[in-house]
């Protein structure tokens, strides 16, 4: 059985409410040990906490408010955010960043709310989850004017093998989803073959990208995360046992576990 760790499910989304515990006993079975449960505004923050505090030590809620959630905000969520920071089990902020593709939430707002979450992070020594959708230049440009970074993901990355180096470069992790499993993956497998030993990480982002072979079979869960884990380890050359050790100690790592 593989020591797996999924960096970034959807725990707290409606699609699991009723079956959270079918759920993560699934995980369980096949060595999934940690799952990093993502906020994308108040109420799914809040959600990560209370499953945080229903199961110790294996799910760790990760709170902040999303770039297509951020024009719905209200004026004091972002303070909500900042008080659910301090509550036990809490391991990062976000996920925030940057989204070009929908256009729930004009340019600048996103600017300001990614702004405003890495300044937090930096205070509460917290490390952040980064968004990215069409936006990689954008995130990277925003990140190298920062005085300071918190350590950081780019979940489920997506971008090109400059701008994974770029990101390198900054200090950031990375992050792969099932979308490196697809058939036409190629340039992403290139990229996620490059990445240095310490900085890789393995998500579901469930309830979606569901991997190969079970594309397009909703909704995902971290139990699958194995399919994905496996791809990367052919992709590198490595066993899956190799690269599952890996991954679940830079996952412990990077959110200080």
């Amino acid at each position: 059985m593989l020591n797996l760790f999924d960096t970034h499910a959807h725990l707290n989304s409606d699609t699991f409410h009723e079956i959270v515990e079918e759920t993560v006993a699934r995980a369980k079975e096949v060595g999934v040990n940690g799952i990093a449960v993502i906020g994308i505004d108040v109420a799914t923050s809040r959600r990560a906490c209370e499953l945080a505090a229903k199961y110790p030590g294996y799910l760790h809620a990760v709170v902040g408010i999303q770039p297509n959630s951020a024009a719905e905000a209200a004026e004091g969520d972002f303070a909500i955010i900042e008080e659910l920071a301090s509550l036990p089990g809490v391991v990062g902020i976000g996920e925030t960043g940057l989204d070009c593709y929908w256009d729930d939430t004009p340019i600048e707002m996103q600017h300001d709310f990614f702004q405003r979450q890495l300044d937090f992070a930096v205070k509460a020594s917290l490390p952040v989850v980064i968004h990215m959708r069409e936006s990689c230049s954008l995130i990277i440009e925003q990140l190298r004017s920062q005085s300071q970074l918190p350590p950081a993901v780019m979940h489920s990355y997506t971008g090109s093998l400059d701008e994974a180096k770029a990101c390198l470069d900054l200090g950031l992790m990375i992050s792969f989803a099932g979308m490196v499993t697809f058939k036409k993956s190629d340039e992403l497998r290139e990229v996620a073959a490059m990445v240095p030993e310490d900085r890789i990480l393995v998500e579901t982002d469930s309830p979606y990208l569901s991997p190969e072979p079970l594309r397009g079979r909703r909704p995902n869960e971290p139990a699958r995360v194995e399919h994905t884990l496996r791809c990367l380890a052919k992709v590198r050359g490595v066993t899956a046992e190799a690269l599952a050790e890996t991954t679940t100690a830079n996952a412990r790592r990077f959110f200080g576990l």
